[in-house]
């Protein structure tokens, strides 16, 4: 069986893989990105010496990590836009509302995610650095800006990545509340096709080249880490 006698890589089902796939990047890099930023923040609340502060962050990272990915994005999909005022829910109605709150939910999910791996990063840096950050009047902020979290992102490369790719992986229960990523023009294919075979084949090898790449983008980044940490420690 060679790939040019896939009728399910002939026109008009190319097109609809390679706009499945499109969407999935968009999708992969919106829900990257909240997840990336929230993290840091999570982090920076439960660094707060005020318990109250550090104990909300906590519970809800618990509460991410603990509940089924799917049932949040059915939450964010069905509950959510209920709890917003009616221009907000008139705004995502007349946009695309699917990708928007499936990118948020993903990016709620994994934010807790992130945020562990960075405060496993900040707990690897000897507190003598800190004392001697305040010690010479950089506030907490500046600390974390200049000397904390510069050495946590170094130390937390494996596991960044390791978020990142189940991040990309997980993009494909969007299909679940109708996102037209990847995964949902494949089942479309397949109910146009009857070709199961060749289009779950053809899901599969993409899903895992992309993987590879994010694998192998994670190597050079931890060498990188590691060349540079070298560097500054000489």
């Amino acid at each position: 069986m060679s790939f040019e006698s896939m009728a399910v890589l002939q026109e008009p089902y190319l097109s609809w893989l390679l706009q499945g796939l499109s969407l999935t990047f968009a999708l992969f890099i919106f829900s990257w990105t909240t997840a990336f930023v929230l993290g840091f923040l999570l982090l920076l609340l439960r660094m707060s010496p005020i318990k109250v502060i550090a104990w909300i962050p906590a519970t809800y990272i618990e509460l991410a990590r603990n509940i089924p990915l799917l049932v949040q994005i059915m939450f964010w999909y069905f509950a959510v836009p209920m709890l917003l005022p009616d221009f907000l829910q008139q705004a995502l109605n007349r946009g695309d509302s699917g990708f928007v709150l499936a990118g948020l939910a993903l990016g709620f999910c994994m934010a807790a995610y992130f945020s562990e791996s960075f405060r496993s990063g900040v707990r690897s840096i000897n507190n003598t650095q800190l004392e001697a950050s305040r010690a010479l009047g950089f506030s907490f902020l500046r600390t974390m800006q200049y000397i904390v979290f510069p050495q946590a992102l170094r130390a937390t490369i494996p596991l960044i990545m390791n978020n990142t790719l189940l991040l990309f992986k997980n993009t494909s229960i969007a299909m679940a509340i109708g996102v037209h990523e990847l995964m949902y023009q494949v089942l479309s294919i397949n109910n146009d096709t009857f070709r199961t075979f060749e289009i779950f084949f053809v899901a599969t090898l993409v899903f895992l080249f992309f993987s590879v790449l994010i694998m192998i983008a994670g190597e050079f980044a931890e060498r990188w880490a590691k060349k540079s940490r070298r560097i500054s420690d000489a």
